[in-house]
């Protein structure tokens, strides 16, 4: 194959993976405002712990990804990427994240569907993001050598933790997980 050959079907790739980007984006971001998270008053009442709107869609989201994300691999269709667990990392990270959630009321993704339908105050949250991003690209070097050293405990899954097959706790947590979204929606008092 000659070069430009190579380089037009490689070019084509790029576009058609970014084609499937857009479209997946815009169809996650779609059923996000559907679902409701990208409300406020939702998002508030989660962390005040009076609306589990949240909850539910982010462990059905979970269960499916997971379900499918392990199916796929168990096909050999998709190779899994796993990232060292850095408690360190984590635990600042989660409690970052945390805060920002606490002060705007938005996540990354409910704050992109918030201002998709008009929420203006999103904008806070979307320049905070990308001040955050660049804080974090210019402190990488940094971080690296220092926050994500701290409690490496390398590739680990849950099911490795906990001594069980990765089939066997998959469905076992699956089934775990969709008990809960019952019980959550049947005793659940608005």
């Amino acid at each position: 194959m000659n070069t430009d050959a190579a380089s037009q079907q490689a070019e084509a790739s790029r576009a058609k993976k970014l084609t499937y980007a857009v479209v997946f984006g815009l169809i996650f971001g779609f059923l996000l405002q559907k679902g409701g998270v990208g409300k406020f008053h939702i998002l508030i009442g989660q962390l005040l712990f009076q609306d589990w709107t949240v909850i539910k869609v982010m462990v059905s989201a979970i269960v499916v990804g997971m379900l499918g994300v392990f199916a796929l691999n168990a096909m050999g269709k998709v190779k899994l990427h796993i990232k060292n667990t850095r408690l360190g990392a984590n635990i600042i990270g989660g409690l970052i994240f945390g805060f920002g959630f606490a002060l705007i009321g938005y996540c990354p993704g409910t704050t992109a569907a918030a201002l998709g339908q008009g929420n203006w105050d999103a904008l806070f949250g979307i320049v905070g993001l990308m001040a955050g991003s660049y804080l974090y690209a210019e402190l990488s070097g940094w971080l690296k050598n220092t926050v994500e050293t701290w409690g490496d405990k390398g590739k680990v899954l849950l099911p490795d933790l906990v001594h069980i097959r990765r089939g066997t706790f998959i469905a076992g947590f699956a089934a775990f997980l969709v008990l809960a979204l019952i019980v959550l929606e049947r005793f659940t008092f608005r």
